[in-house]
């Protein structure tokens, strides 16, 4: 009966001891460069190579030199819908915000609001009409405007057989004269990830 009990005490921590073992998580701080694929779908270092890539064409196409040596100004820009039209769930805006910031860092290009945030702040420019000082209220009319939109969309083909899978991500921008409908420049960035399961 003892040696019973015994093993019983013995198997119950065990089991014990195991469950824990398994069910513990670790979290480490890593740089948010470093490249970690866990799952093989698009991610944080796919946005990152994105953006750098489609920023290097833009900024050094020859539309950016052909607009400032005709205006003597910068181009306004205003970055219109990127669509994801990829078999899988990313947001855009990631990548988008990281073209912006470069945009704007480069002292190249100036930026202009649009959609959602373009409407807030007209909405906040009609409240100012009425409870604003006459002093401080912004008036309308007085808005920027693009001289070119950016947009662009986001596909890809999954390929697989058996345990192997392939994903290739491909996203294109283009960037339009808002007044002739000329397209002036587009660029793309491809990606592709073997997966073996």
């Amino acid at each position: 009966m003892k040696i019973t009990n015994l093993l019983l005490v013995a198997l119950v921590f065990c089991a014990t001891f195991l469950f824990n073992s398994c069910a513990r998580r670790t979290v480490t701080r890593v740089e948010p460069n470093k490249v970690i694929d866990l799952s093989g779908r698009w991610n944080e270092t796919d946005a990152r190579l994105c953006a750098e890539s489609l920023v290097s064409q833009a900024l050094g196409g020859d539309w950016l030199g052909n607009f400032s040596n005709e205006q003597k100004r910068k181009p306004v820009v205003v970055v219109g819908l990127v669509r994801n039209n990829s078999h899988e769930h990313l947001d855009t805006e990631i990548f988008i915000k990281d073209v912006e910031k470069a945009f704007i860092k480069s002292s190249l290009i100036r930026l202009v609001q649009a959609g959602e945030r373009r409407n807030e702040l007209r909405g906040e420019r009609a409240d100012q009409q009425d409870f604003a000082s006459t002093e401080t209220m912004k008036k309308f009319g007085k808005e920027l405007g693009a001289d070119f939109i950016m947009q662009g969309t986001v596909k890809s083909i999954v390929d697989s057989y058996g345990k192997e899978k392939t994903t290739f991500w491909q996203v294109d921008l283009e960037l339009t004269n808002l007044e002739t409908n000329e397209i002036v420049w587009i660029g793309d960035y491809k990606g592709k990830k073997y997966i073996v399961n």
